[in-house]
């Protein structure tokens, strides 16, 4: 069975991977002290709080965060006896093109969106991730990743406002009764959720009249449905897109072996 871990900013997701479905995932905060062996403490804990049997013949990696993945290449090897495939090294092989400036590092997950976007969607897509920052993946006809754009992220931005102002409270995102505020959390809310509707909407009406050509847009990322339930802004949304697209790199580079 394989490991697939995606490593971002705020939090790493773990899944295993049947060959046929995901039988399970886990969510943790991203922590770059953490050792192996506290990865393995805490994921073999919950696998038998769900009495879930797996045997891991394989790891495959994401990570954004590169401080992290040397642990996780020790935990691969010392508890599952196998060395990870890292996306962005050079012995993991990506089975679409990367076309930007040279010298440009793309980071692993948005080369594995555009790898998952391309499998379930075919080509001229925009990914749009909302995660800690809100990235625009743009996806050539052919499969290729040719650029993109990177905002900041939804709750990147309302920690932002409540830090560096003093009379700005926390608060969670979530759609607004209405646009005028009559309170400053509804003001601040309003002002997130319809600010990010605008700058999804416009991103994606620029990128498509560059391109000149009609593209679909998918969605990935924990608040892409609250976005979805008011406007229309995307094609699909896919929950699990990054962990798809590491099963996808996974199969490629095996394939290559054979």
């Amino acid at each position: 069975m394989l490991l697939a871990i995606d490593c971002g900013n705020t939090n790493t997701v773990f899944s295993i991977w049947d060959g046929k479905a995901f039988i399970a995932t886990w969510r943790t905060a991203t922590e770059w002290q953490r050792t192996a062996d506290q990865y393995y403490v805490w994921l073999s804990t919950l696998m038998k709080f769900q009495q879930i049997e797996a045997n891991i013949t394989d790891v495959i990696v994401s990570s954004t965060v590169p401080r992290v993945v040397y642990n996780l290449r020790v935990f691969a090897d010392r508890y599952f006896n196998t060395r990870p495939m890292v996306v962005g090294k050079s012995d993991c092989a990506l089975p679409v093109d990367v076309r930007v400036d040279a010298g440009t590092a793309v980071g692993p997950d948005r080369l594995v969106n555009t790898v998952a976007g391309y499998d379930l969607y075919g080509g001229d897509l925009v990914v749009v991730d909302f995660g800690t920052a809100t990235t625009f993946d743009v996806v050539a006809q052919d499969g290729a990743y040719i650029g993109g754009v990177i905002a900041p992220g939804v709750n990147l931005s309302l920690e932002a406002l409540h830090n560096a102002a003093a009379a700005l409270p926390h608060v969670d995102i979530s759609k607004p009764q209405a646009v005028i505020g009559t309170n400053t959390v509804a003001c601040m809310q309003s002002g997130v959720f319809w600010g990010y509707v605008g700058l999804v909407r416009e991103i994606c009406a620029r990128i498509k009249a560059e391109r000149d050509r009609e593209m679909r847009v998918i969605a990935t990322g924990g608040l892409a449905p609250l976005f979805q339930q008011t406007e229309t802004l995307f094609d699909a949304f896919q929950d699990d897109l990054t962990m798809h697209g590491l099963t996808v790199i996974h199969k490629y580079n095996k394939d290559l072996t054979k």
